[in-house]
């Protein structure tokens, strides 16, 4: 029996993580919740739950059975737990770093479902895995899809990682078209139901280019060996092209708890709270090319790879950012990309070697971000 520790649990791969723990009662048990925000669904989950502990941001009332703490370190805490097993992480944005660098060095198997925290803390993290006997498995559908095509072959016969996209809403509009979207439409996804940020970022791309990142951290390839394909379909999860021409592909349905429960019961597969793919149900698979020039923040996003150092990190918290203004009226759809260059451009570049650096580049970049929104009208 495998104790799980949620941390962020009130979003959509935290709900998701119960619906598995509730569907295999005899190989799951849950150990702890934690949340930032959305107080009346997280007070739900502990009186429906029961977990032995639970954290929130901010003080609530107590619950009987509950073991209840609040803010940051009382999450720390947590994470680390020498009780848990597994720690999903489904803590949002580069919050979840210091969670994640502190159920590393407990040595738990931390399934994580944030790319954020790969993107800015890569050395960080592989630091954190060297030292202890932690182990990291990932939960994104694309990652997961990586990971296991992965094990049908040694790593120098890999020529190249596929990583699929949506291509959101908005892949076939043209670009001058895309100025006056507001964030209904660009909540609007054709196949997946997430969370807001990660929508949006689906929309504008900037997801996949966190995503080359994030395979390039958790796999150790450079990026000229990762590619993208728009696959609007969404079956194929991802693919690994080795160097005989085979190309092995990951497919089912658009469903998180799949890839959720893996990264869970790895090496081990189990039946799953998922419906089953079943293919002559399904339409033509389409996969496309994306077009670096129409698509800036996928562009964007090799280069800060390549650029290392703080780049990524800039990257990262001018989209979070521009995220935040885009939904609050004060960015256009097109305004992301361009500020997030702007924040680029204006960077300085320095060694991510401390926590410390990380969030002070964090920092700079949503201020660069701030800046550009403040010189600018949008309608």
């Amino acid at each position: 029996m495998k104790k799980v520790t949620i941390l962020g649990s009130t979003g959509s791969i935290g709900r998701q993580a119960l619906d598995v723990i509730h569907a295999h009662p005899e190989t799951f048990t849950l150990y702890g919740l934690s949340a930032h925000s959305s107080e009346e669904a997280f007070c739900g989950q502990l009186l429906a739950e029961k977990p032995h502990r639970a954290v929130f941001s901010l003080p609530l009332p107590a619950v009987p059975g509950v073991e209840l703490a609040f803010g940051e370190e009382a999450l720390l805490d947590l994470a680390g737990d020498p009780a848990a097993d597994v720690v999903v992480l489904a803590i949002s944005g580069i919050a979840a770093l210091r969670p994640l660098l502190a159920a590393l060095k407990a040595g738990k198997r931390v399934a994580i479902a944030n790319k954020e925290s790969l993107v800015c803390g890569g050395d960080l993290v592989k630091i954190a895995l060297s030292k202890g006997a932690g182990e990291l498995l990932p939960v994104d559908s694309e990652q997961s899809a990586l990971f296991q095509c992965l094990q049908n072959g040694r790593r120098q016969e890999v020529e190249k990682l596929i990583l699929t996209a949506s291509g959101g809403p908005f892949f076939k509009i043209k670009r001058e078209e895309l100025r006056d979207i507001t964030p209904e439409q660009a909540l609007r996804h054709p196949t997946w139901s997430m969370g807001r940020k990660i929508t949006l970022d689906s929309a504008t791309l900037m997801n996949k280019g966190l995503e080359v990142m994030e395979a390039a951290r958790l796999f150790d390839f450079e990026g000229e060996q990762i590619d993208v394909l728009i696959h609007p379909q969404s079956i194929v999860h991802s693919m690994v092209a080795y160097r005989d021409g085979t190309v092995m592909a990951n497919l089912s349905r658009a469903d998180m708890r799949l890839p959720i429960q893996y990264a869970m019961t790895w090496p081990d597969r189990i039946p799953s709270p998922a419906r089953k793919l079943n293919l002559w149900e399904q339409p033509e698979l389409q996969f496309y090319r994306p077009d670096m020039e129409r698509f800036l923040a996928l562009r964007m996003a090799y280069d800060c790879l390549k650029a290392g150092g703080g780049y990524p990190v800039v990257y990262n918290g001018a989209n979070e950012r521009a995220a935040e203004l885009f939904f609050a009226g004060e960015l256009s759809f097109l305004g992301i990309e361009d500020s997030v260059s702007y924040a680029l451009e204006k960077y300085t570049n320095r060694p991510m070697d401390s926590l410390e650096a990380i969030l002070e580049t964090d920092a700079l970049s949503r201020r660069l971000v701030d800046e550009f929104a403040s010189t600018r009208s949008f309608v």
